[in-house]
């Protein structure tokens, strides 16, 4: 019996990451063409026969978030109609994730809604990076395998630069299990930075639990939106006496003042994945550093159609 083919998909937020994939698995892109009408309307066409085939979607529901999460979703319903045996929805950025539940009277939980409408597009499985929140993957009746750019980070990254005099620092409280993870394989200690955050998007830092004094510290999290929180916790690491601080994070949303608050702040580098396309300021900014996360993509979409272990890609 012929092995079937990986069969691979990917609207307009990040073809270079799609591209990449593809080479891992020494399988070309699928054709599709994603485009839009006069009024602003998404329309796909899927250009090539997928009739009981597996098929992968990826696509990053980054900014424009309701244009991306409208694509994949249109491409799971073209590649339903069109009989695929299987559609895997792989984003590495799950937009809406932070909307993960009710934090006041009369408000949506959009992660919900947003795995409900995906469900209902067709897709049979999902694949996600680093979600915000893990409980995420319970808003899913279908398989679901969450990865870690972990690996990522210590292979590319941390492990050429840092050694027993670095601190791993959680930016807040809900951090400390990532955090901890990282401090485990780095061999180094930990800290907090305890904030009172008075509203959405703007943040106070108030003390570091821990000892940093003398330590190069290096920040772990999952968003860089605005950045107000990272810049804060630098300072803050800074007054406390570290000799240098660098943040790691998966999703470089980088909005709003991000990239010039970074510019200005005491960080040394900011190391974020390629899950999000970085804007032409980002890649301009000499203290933003990109990795990719195409191979550890690639490789999990490999396992999934030979019906190996994903999470053995962890231990």
């Amino acid at each position: 019996m012929a092995v079937k083919r990986i069969c691979l998909f990917t609207g307009n937020a990040n073809p270079e990451l799609a591209n990449e994939i593809t080479k891992v698995l020494g399988s070309p892109l699928g054709e599709a063409r994603v485009s839009r009408f006069s009024d602003g309307e998404t329309f796909c066409e899927v250009r090539e026969n997928v009739r009981g085939l597996d098929t992968y979607v990826v696509q990053p529901t980054s900014s424009p978030v309701n244009d991306n999460v409208m694509e994949l979703l249109i491409l799971c319903d073209a590649l339903r109609r069109a009989s695929a045996a299987s559609i895997t929805a792989v984003i590495p950025y799950y937009g809406y994730a932070r909307q993960d539940r009710k934090v006041a009277p009369r408000t949506p939980i959009t992660s919900k809604l947003v795995a409900d409408v995906l469900v209902a597009a067709g897709a049979t499985r999902v694949v996600c990076v680093d979600l915000h929140a893990g409980q995420i993957q319970g808003f899913f009746n279908i398989p679901f395998d969450h990865l870690y750019a972990l690996p990522v980070f210590l292979d590319d990254y941390l492990k050429t630069r840092f050694d027993s005099n670095a601190c791993v620092i959680s930016p807040d409280a809900g951090g400390v299990e990532r955090a901890r993870a990282y401090s485990k394989r780095l061999g180094a200690s930990l800290a907090i930075v305890d904030k009172r955050r008075e509203r959405a998007n703007v943040s106070e830092v108030m003390n570091i639990i821990g000892d940093v004094e003398g330590l190069d510290c290096i920040i772990v999290d999952d968003i860089i939106d605005t950045a107000g929180t990272l810049c804060n916790a630098a300072r803050a690491l800074m007054e406390f006496g570290a000799r240098s601080v660098v943040a790691c994070a998966t999703h470089g949303v980088f909005s709003g003042p991000a990239i010039q608050r970074i510019q200005e702040s005491p960080l040394k580098e900011v190391v974020v994945t390629n899950s999000i396309a970085p804007s032409e300021e980002a890649r301009a900014c000499e203290k933003i550093k990109v990795l990719s996360i195409g191979r550890l993509l690639g490789e999990a979409i490999r396992r999934i159609h030979n019906s190996d272990s994903v999470s053995s890609l962890f231990v």
